[in-house]
């Protein structure tokens, strides 16, 4: 999502000290993914944190907190993440950020470095600023693309009904008929739902008997008796 790289990229370029950064993005059901990441290294370094389950970012999504550590091979809050991250990845200092809403968190936004000590007071202050504002990006992107999408869902239910309409009209089937022979059309024809509605709209039929698919295996089609 532009929103999300906007976010990452800007990271790198104000917040003193930052070498890479990514988001830990919160999905549905609890699952944690990395996006948006301005170099690998930030991928291996979530990536360890997701395995160990533990980790500034896991922390701050969990706890609702800023998380800091300035140097990940002596950091002992995290034992199973903290030594391997630096001997793995190169990164020794870490600030974390929650991104949140009113509904609730999003995410964080992660900010590395291959140095250790980097980020000083002012580059807390820079990163919970980014950080405030990204969440209220994110989330009206989120809502804009939720929007988007349901729009679209309910245009298709719309062609759908139709061609519905014009199938049971057509050949006199019922409702269910009608959806079962939609149905069959689209795996036949290894097309869209919807697609295969469109074009039963613009024709008034199925496209062609050639892409009609085969008769059920009572031997008949729906409502042909």
């Amino acid at each position: 999502m532009p929103t999300q790289r906007l976010v990452t990229k800007t990271a790198v370029d104000v917040v003193e000290g930052c070498d890479h950064a990514a988001i830990s993005l919160v999905h549905r059901h609890g699952k944690v993914t990395t996006v948006a990441p301005t170099h690998e290294v930030a991928v291996q370094v979530d990536a360890i944190q997701y395995e160990t389950g533990q980790g500034p970012c896991v922390d701050s999504i969990a706890e609702h907190e800023v998380y800091l550590s300035d140097d990940l091979a002596v950091d002992s809050r995290w034992p199973r993440f903290s030594r391997r991250a630096a001997e793995e990845t190169g990164v020794r200092s870490i600030l974390t950020f929650r991104l949140f809403v009113d509904d609730g968190t999003l995410g964080a936004l992660n900010l590395y470095s291959r140095s250790v000590g980097a980020f000083d007071h002012q580059a807390r202050e820079v990163g919970a600023l980014l950080a405030a504002h990204a969440a209220i990006a994110m989330d009206a992107a989120q809502a804009h693309l939720h929007a988007a999408q349901l729009d679209e869902a309910l245009l298709s239910n719309r062609r759908i009904g139709i061609a519905m309409g014009i199938l049971m009209v057509t050949r006199h089937l019922t409702e269910d008929q009608a959806f079962a022979l939609l149905k069959q059309a689209s795996q036949y024809l290894n097309v869209k739902l919807r697609n295969v509605a469109g074009a039963i709209i613009e024709a008034g039929e199925l496209p062609s008997s050639r892409a009609r698919p085969g008769p059920a295996r009572s031997g008949t089609e729906p409502g042909s008796g």
